[in-house]
């Protein structure tokens, strides 16, 4: 594959990518179950942390497992075409699902997107993500300091390991799901964020 023909490929991987990643499974699942718009309860957020909020167990678990897969999928699809549109796939899903254009640009923070993503590019990057996410989370009880310690650990992982281009899409989606945790990262600055179990 030429130089042209490769980032042609990436381009498109990007789009199709992005499209996975509009679509709204929280939004969606919250209707098909009769529990309305998600985006009214909790934090207004349309992620699988919020589903959790409807007190719906098996919602709030689809939801994580769409979130997921619409990570995991177009990066399978693009590995044909190469690493560079896997990554692009990635990457596009990723972006469509903090910002889908569907919803005003207003979507998730991308945790279990970017656990999609890992999945199909670099699976080893997923089990470090999740055995970091679970051992943050059961000893400080903040699902959002749990994910963001992962995001920053995953893509130091791929460094040590070699994987330049792992390591680069990692950080990457590192890059914004910081951004996408503003406002909880204020919180937990100010002793206010809530931690795992609690409602509200």
């Amino acid at each position: 594959m030429t130089e042209g023909a490769g980032l042609g490929a990436a381009l498109i991987a990007l789009i199709i990518g992005y499209l996975f990643g509009t679509i709204p499974t929280g939004l969606l699942l919250g209707r098909a179950f009769g529990l309305g718009d998600i985006r009214k309860i909790g934090s207004g957020n349309i992620g699988a942390t919020n589903a959790l909020r409807t007190g719906n167990k098996l919602m709030a678990f689809l939801t994580l497992l769409g979130d997921a897969l619409k990570g995991t999928l177009p990066v399978l699809i693009a590995w044909r075409f190469g690493v560079l549109p896997a990554a692009a796939a990635g990457l596009g899903a990723f972006l469509g699902h903090l910002f889908p254009v569907w919803l005003g640009f207003k979507g998730g923070k991308g945790v279990a997107t970017y656990l999609g993503v890992l999945l199909g590019f670099a699976p080893w990057g997923f089990v470090v993500f999740a055995v970091s996410w679970l051992l943050v989370a059961f000893v400080t009880r903040y699902s959002s300091l749990a994910a963001l310690t992962a995001t920053v650990i995953v893509p130091l992982f791929f460094l040590l390991m070699g994987q330049r281009e792992a390591a680069l899409l990692a950080a990457l989606l590192t890059i914004l799901v910081f951004l996408r945790h503003k406002t909880n990262i204020s919180r937990l600055l100010n002793g206010a964020e809530g931690k795992i179990g609690a409602k509200g």
